[in-house]
């Protein structure tokens, strides 16, 4: 009972914008969504890519979702309607990447998390070395942010995707980043 407490207090939290509250819910399901997904599309970047949908879809939604249910089950939800969605897009071979306009949940920059003081810390050169391990959308997103220094708003510009995919993808980039410097 204590483990379903500390999801809805990281839920409620959400709601109010705490953006380590997003990063935990986040670090918490990745594995669980992105195993279901990978599960109905034997594909790893397809997985990947719906899976950064439901977040940033979830996050942007975190309002709508009531406690009687389970997080996770409402996750999974939001993650078969967007499988969904992707089949009928792939079908018809239309993309339409401004669709479903929606407005787009603020998460702030914030203080160095530890994971961005230990890349900070990196010889520039090992640095490179350990993104080069990332599988290049996340390399283009840690370049865009960190190297060329855009904001959000310019990197989903740049890259024709939802902000709210933006800061998933450059969340679940930095969190793979110190997993690798972490090993080395």
């Amino acid at each position: 009972m204590s483990e379903k407490l500390d999801i809805l207090l990281l839920i409620n939290q959400a709601k109010k914008g705490n953006q380590k509250a997003f990063n935990l819910l986040l670090n918490t399901y990745w594995k669980d969504v992105y195993h279901f997904q990978f599960n109905k599309c034997k594909n790893e970047d397809e997985s990947e890519d719906i899976t950064i949908k439901t977040f940033a879809k979830a996050f942007d939604k975190i309002d709508t979702f009531d406690d009687k249910f389970q997080f996770k089950t409402w996750l999974f939800t939001i993650s078969g309607n967007i499988f969904i969605d992707h089949l009928r897009k792939k079908k018809t071979e239309t993309i339409s990447l401004n669709k479903h306009p929606k407005e787009i949940h603020k998460i702030a920059d914030e203080e160095p998390s530890p994971a961005d003081r230990l890349i900070q810390e990196q010889n520039l050169a090992q640095l490179k070395a350990y993104i080069r391990q990332l599988k290049p959308h996340y390399q283009e997103v840690i370049n865009l942010r960190y190297f060329q220094e855009l904001s959000y708003k310019e990197i989903a510009k740049e890259l024709d995707e939802p902000m709210n995919n933006i800061k998933i993808k450059l969340l679940r980039a930095k969190k793979l980043l110190a997993e690798i410097i972490t090993k080395s």
